[in-house]
């Protein structure tokens, strides 16, 4: 399914750096983030901790979707997600190829 450029411009894509991690407890999958978005702090929630350990995430720089209406986990809010390749079933973390400041646009 193609969607139009005007689509793609609703998309408020920002790099975040993620500075604190615990798992959710009673969950094998899921983890909550503590993101900076240079203006604010959100809270995300992944179903990344059956491929990564918490603490490989401290300090990432990462893709996320802002403007994705907020979801609940587990009675966790997540408000973004991160944006990460797919490899055989495993998500493999985006990076910018240097550091930015945190909040910036991707276009």
């Amino acid at each position: 399914m193609n969607i139009t450029f005007e689509d793609f411009e609703e998309l408020d894509i920002r790099i975040g750096k993620i500075i604190s991690v615990e798992k959710v407890e009673s969950s094998d999958k899921l983890i909550k983030l503590l993101v900076d978005l240079g203006t604010e702090k959100r809270q995300i929630v992944v179903g990344m901790a059956e491929f990564y350990e918490p603490d490989y995430f401290i300090g990432k720089e990462v893709p996320i979707l802002v403007n994705l209406e907020p979801k609940t986990f587990r009675g966790i809010k997540s408000e973004g997600m991160i944006l990460a390749a797919d490899v055989n079933g495993k998500p493999v973390l985006l990076h910018p190829e240097k550091e930015v400041p945190a909040g910036s646009i991707v276009k």
